[in-house]
């Protein structure tokens, strides 16, 4: 199916700009080339408010006869996600409170500012984070790992299944955390659960068969199968190891002013180690939202991974902007950690706190 963006930014009214993002509003921020704040649009479409979701009774349920994709890069374990074709023709019958599912084939669109921020889909730039942290070498044991804006969650389930402490999922849509998101968790559970007798061997093989003589990604379909070839059944009960590594998850929905306002209650609040974010910075709108969760979740010596095109049309973001906005705001150094030089370029860059700060 053919998508394209769909921005509507008609008939908004003039405001300050980071006056009304501290009173959770929503808008759209003005930038100079140099990345400075002029004047901001208020948006009329209301602020999402955070929610946390929790694991359904019968978490099972959520991927009944799903058809299911696998990625696998070099040596990273495979990771699983529900196929996008299959989940788009099946959208009329899944629960959608905010109807995005409906609206998204009906209008054609992968996005509709304030209403669906492109959560259903996997954008390119998430495989090459992916490709970058199996280059690099990330390790992930121990350590606390946001996924903001994270879709399918393939950025997340990675260091849930490299042994990471607490692996946090946040996505705008609460569609997307219920029908895509946790479903894709789950998936990666399970087949850790299953295949924990032989981890070792089953992961150097994947990774043996997922490297590309060119060091591209390998992705596969598959239809979920029992052990027996038959479909899964319909209730069976949460093995040990599965449920070990769902209690380390946690998932939020709404716009990251809300999201940042709900966590930020706790005692203590998170401190990540890692944030992992990817295709988040299309809108320019999104940005002092988006810097102040970073620069409050982030830990003292923690790493932002940012993947992202140069450039969204339509809109006008793009890493340009971006960077000036945070060289502007002087919380955050930003290095590029890998350039793509084909087509429409795409990059992935590092954050971190210029200097150590308290936790």
């Amino acid at each position: 199916m053919s998508f394209s963006f769909n921005f509507d930014l008609n008939a908004h009214t003039v405001t300050s700009a980071d006056e009304d993002w501290t009173q959770n509003k929503c808008q759209s921020i003005n930038l100079d080339n140099e990345g400075h704040e002029t004047k901001s649009v208020q948006f009329t479409q209301p602020v999402k408010e955070a929610i946390e979701h929790l694991l359904p009774v019968d978490p099972h349920s959520l991927f009944e006869d799903a058809v299911s994709e696998t990625v696998s890069i070099g040596s990273l374990p495979p990771l699983h996600f529900l196929n996008e074709t299959v989940f788009e023709r099946t959208a009329s019958e899944r629960e959608d409170d905010e109807n995005i599912l409906y609206r998204t084939s009906a209008q054609r669109s992968d996005l509709i500012s304030g209403v669906y921020e492109g959560g259903l889909k996997v954008w390119e730039c998430t495989y090459d984070l992916l490709e970058l942290v199996e280059r690099e070498g990330e390790t992930f044991g121990g350590k606390y790992v946001l996924d903001l804006g994270c879709g399918a969650g393939l950025l997340g389930i990675l260091p849930l299944k490299r042994g990471a402490k607490q692996v946090h999922f946040q996505d705008y849509n609460s569609t997307v955390i219920e029908q895509l998101t946790l479903p894709n968790v789950l998936l990666n559970c399970q087949d850790e659960a299953e295949g924990r007798g032989e981890e070792e061997g089953s992961r150097a093989e994947e990774g043996k068969r997922g490297k590309e003589e060119d060091g591209k990604t390998k992705r596969k379909g598959e239809m979920m199968k029992g052990e027996d070839g038959d479909p899964p059944s319909k209730k069976r009960d949460l093995d040990p190891l599965e449920h070990s590594m769902l209690s380390k998850c946690r998932f939020f929905s709404g716009d990251w002013t809300s999201f940042l306002a709900l966590v930020l209650k706790e005692d203590p609040p998170p401190k990540y180690d890692i944030i992992f974010t990817s295709e988040t910075i299309y809108n320019t709108a999104y940005y002092p939202a988006l810097h102040d969760t970073l620069h409050k979740l982030l830990a003292s010596d923690g790493l932002v991974y940012l993947a992202t095109k140069a450039h969204y049309f339509g809109v006008g973001g793009g890493l340009h902007l971006f960077e000036k906005f945070v060289e502007n705001r002087g919380i955050f150094s930003v290095k590029h950690l890998w350039d793509g030089k084909e087509g429409l370029q795409r990059h992935v860059v590092g954050l971190r706190f210029k200097t150590a700060r308290k936790c």
